[in-house]
């Protein structure tokens, strides 16, 4: 049996899988937010209420949003800032007493697609997370590329390539930078867009439907939208060329998008046609959990 946790700013998610993929157990408890010892201790006790139910021990494998740093062994990079500085894999195989893997959310997300999801089958998998954050993933051969830095796939810390004059410089970053593809494309960015144009407060799905409808403002922000997500994915393209770029978080959801963006990647792309595919995750807001029990193989080793 595979355990998979999520571990997400105010939910942690768990799950259990055959060895077919089969969900076993699928439960969520309340996060700790800003509460590192807390946060490791609700981990403990959420894997251990699974294995109470099920009457059986597994592997766990353990998603986070960043990663652990191969220079300091400590968290980096994670938004759910209290993470950071943390020896977040050596604390939970304490607490769990047995090893474990942890690997960086958008990672196990692409992990999960690429292994009986919208990627499977597909040699080189480019997963996308639009939500709160901007992230990705790669895998190659089924296996996640971590790299020596931990940082593969995380171009949502890339600069917005080929910036038009109004998006010079750009935003201010959480990560201390200004400008990141994070800040362009993340959902409170186009919620905030909307915002100050307009004067309302909508979420993206309303903001889609009122363009659906006919509202100019919200059609003009969508089109930007595509038009800045098609660029950063030009990158992407250009750097490992993947064989599917699979879309997942809140802004998957938004149906338009996989009809706008996949044509206007080319007039970037450094190549003369783009056939790369566009899809929609198969999972849902489980790939993320599904991934991070897929980190252990079926022997365990």
């Amino acid at each position: 049996m595979r355990i998979g946790v999520d571990l997400g700013g105010t939910k942690i998610e768990v799950a259990a899988l055959g060895p077919d993929g089969a969900f076993l157990l699928r439960d969520r408890h309340t996060s700790p937010a800003g509460d590192y010892a807390k946060t490791v201790r609700a981990i403990r006790e959420a894997v251990a209420a699974a294995e109470t139910k099920l009457a059986r021990k597994g592997t766990v494998g353990i998603g986070i949003p960043g990663a652990i740093s191969p220079a300091t062994g400590v968290v980096k990079n994670a938004n759910s800032t209290w993470l950071n500085g943390h020896p977040l894999d050596r604390d939970l195989a304490e607490a769990l007493a047995r090893p474990i893997r942890v690997a960086n959310d958008a990672n196990c997300f692409a992990l999960s697609e690429a292994t009986d999801g919208a990627g499977k089958g597909k040699r080189v998998v480019f997963g996308v997370i639009l939500g709160t954050g901007v992230g990705g993933g790669v895998v190659i051969d089924g296996k996640s590329l971590t790299g020596p830095n931990a940082v593969a796939g995380e171009w949502g810390h890339n600069p917005l390539p080929w910036p038009e004059p109004d998006e010079l410089s750009g935003p201010a970053c959480y990560c201390g930078k200004s400008g990141c593809i994070e800040t362009w494309l993340s959902g409170p960015r186009l919620s905030a867009a909307f915002e100050r144009v307009s004067g309302s407060k909508l979420d993206c799905p309303d903001i889609a439907d009122r363009a659906v409808k006919g509202d100019a403002t919200a059609e003009t922000l969508l089109v930007t939208y595509e038009r800045r997500l098609a660029k950063a994915l030009a990158h992407v393209v250009n750097l490992i060329d993947p064989d599917v770029i699979v879309f997942g978080g809140g802004l998957s959801n938004l149906d338009r998008l996989y009809k706008n963006v996949q044509p206007q990647i080319a007039e970037h792309a450094f190549s003369d046609a783009v056939t790369t595919p566009i899809v929609k995750n198969h999972w849902g807001d489980s790939s993320g959990v599904r991934g991070a029990a897929w980190l252990w193989p079926e022997s365990g080793a």
